[in-house]
Formats: structure tokens, C-alpha cells, sequence
């Protein structure tokens, strides 16, 4: 069984129980975020780009603008204001959207990063300290009305099959090659992907396949993938996630998603347990809320 957590940045626990503190945690997140001063920033701070704290715990001063588009890239719901990141996140956009411009004219659609200076968000555990990025797998041909296609509630279609055994038809080598590319990346950590996603690369890679140990599986993500960064030089408050394990991952762990265990949705509990406190952001970010 898995021992990742994909929202939280440290501790390892049985991905069940991880899943249902996930979902409570998020609840309380959504909840908080909407009184949470974090949302009503509009810009960034200025100076150098310092990562504090963890993807699920954190904040960023000196952030950089991700730009609406570029060349092999779109950056869609810009009305969220979440735009903003690691100037390293925001050359890993740059660098995929080049490389994708050279296999095709389509444009790759570039989802949440953080806010101007990171902290809790809605719909989000983690995106909190500039190192997190969310890629859609579906390409888009042309850039204009992109938010008018895709609002809020019409997510691009999914990329994995019905049922969650296998690709749906729309999976081809240009999705292959966002995830590589972004794999093989000196500066990615890892990326979540969803175990069938995960599970059909197992399967059809040949030769060097240390990059399939950078995708790890986990729940949804059938229409996107997420993006996680390693901490920067620069930033000594910056906390790093676990380690990930030795191997490629297309092992035991890997089938666990596919058993009955993890697809049984968890039963709820008869007593509404008292939700858990939420952690206290590190000290360094409170002054990024009253600071210019």
C-alpha cells in the first residue's frame, strides 16, 4: 500500500487515512480561506524570491508573474488571481511550453499556481509557497475565449478511461511528452498523477525509465497533472518533502490503487469527530499580510 500523501508535505501514513484527514482538512481549509486574508492579497511583494514553509504550509515573497500566454502555453482562470510563483516554477512553464512548440501548434493550458504571496487557498491543500504547479493534459488549439470554454465549473475532459482501469482515446505522445519532460526536469520533485496514468506508463516504457519514479499516483488528477518543485537554494526556510522511495514505482504500491481496499469509498464515522486544528503558518509569513 502507498505511503504517499500528495497534499500534506511530511509525515507518511496509510493512504486511507490520509485521504479521509485530506478531505476533512480541505473542508476546514475551504472554510477558513473564505475570512482568510491570503485571498484578498492583489500583488506581490518585491525583493528576491524566498520560499517559506511547505506546499501545504507555506508562503512566498518576490513572486513572479506567470504571463497569460506564451509560446506552447495558456494560462486559463486568470480571474483567480493564482498566477503567481518560484521564478524556478515559472521557468519550468516557460521551458515546457517551448518544448512543446516544437511538436505541434497547440497550446498547453496552465492551471493554479499560488497566490501573490502564497498561503491557504480555496480548493487547494497545498499551491502555498510558490512551488506547485497544476498542467492540463488536454491541448487547446487556439488561446482566445479560453476562460469562456473552460469557467469554473467545466474542467478540460478527462484523459483516462471510464471505470479509472486505462487512457481514454484522447491520451496520445504529446501528453506522454508534458510528463516526461516535466519528470526529467533537474528542478521537479515530483509530480501526482492518476494510478491509471501512472500504471499505463509502467507498462509501456522501454529502456531508461528512471523518470517514471517522479509520478506519483493519486487520487483524481484524470484531467491534469500536478507539478511540486524541490525547495530552492536561497530559501533556508523552505521545507522539503519526504523522499520519495528507490525505484520506479511500478511495483506492489502501484497495484495497491487498483485493489478493492482502494477503491472502497472509506464509511463515514458514526460521531463527527472534533476537526483537528489547522497549523500555524511559519512565523516569517505572518508579516508578508501587513508588509507592501
Amino acid at each position: 500500500m502507498p505511503l504517499e500523501s500528495h497534499e500534506f508535505a511530511g509525515g507518511q501514513a496509510h493512504a486511507k487515512t490520509t485521504l479521509i484527514l485530506g478531505l476533512v482538512a480541505g473542508l476546514l481549509v475551504a472554510s477558513m480561506v473564505q475570512a482568510s486574508p491570503w485571498s484578498r492579497i492583489a500583488t506581490a511583494t518585491s525583493g528576491l524570491a524566498v520560499t517559506i514553509g511547505s506546499p501545504a504550509n507555506g508562503c512566498i515573497t518576490g513572486a513572479q508573474v506567470l504571463p497569460a500566454t506564451g509560446p506552447g502555453f495558456v494560462s486559463i482562470r486568470r480571474h483567480r488571481n493564482r498566477y503567481y510563483g518560484h521564478p524556478d516554477t515559472i521557468r519550468l512553464v516557460r521551458e515546457l511550453g517551448r518544448t512543446l512548440s516544437r511538436h505541434t501548434h497547440e497550446s498547453m493550458m496552465v492551471g493554479d499556481l499560488s497566490q501573490p504571496r502564497g498561503g491557504p487557498m480555496s480548493g487547494h491543500r497545498s499551491h502555498q509557497n510558490g512551488l506547485d504547479v497544476d498542467i492540463w493534459f488536454h491541448l487547446t488549439a487556439s488561446t482566445r475565449n479560453i476562460g469562456q470554454r473552460y469557467p469554473e465549473q467545466r474542467d478540460p475532459p478527462s484523459l483516462v478511461a471510464p471505470g479509472g482501469q486505462g487512457l481514454g482515446k484522447s491520451w496520445g505522445k504529446l501528453q506522454r511528452l508534458l510528463l516526461k519532460t516535466s519528470a526529467e526536469h533537474p528542478r521537479v520533485d515530483r509530480i501526482f498523477v492518476n494510478p491509471a496514468i501512472k500504471r499505463a506508463l509502467c507498462r509501456s516504457e522501454q529502456g531508461d525509465r528512471r523518470w517514471l519514479r517522479k509520478l506519483r499516483p493519486w487520487w483524481g488528477h484524470r484531467a491534469h497533472f500536478h507539478v511540486r518543485l524541490e525547495c530552492p537554494s536561497g530559501s533556508p526556510l523552505c521545507k522539503q518533502q519526504f523522499p520519495l522511495p528507490a525505484g520506479d514505482g511500478c511495483d506492489r504500491s502501484l497495484a495497491w490503487w487498483f485493489s478493492e481496499e482502494a477503491r472502497t469509498p472509506a464509511k463515514k464515522p458514526k460521531k463527527k469527530k472534533a476537526r483537528p486544528p489547522r497549523p500555524s503558518l511559519p512565523t516569517a509569513c505572518t508579516a508578508l499580510l501587513s508588509g507592501s
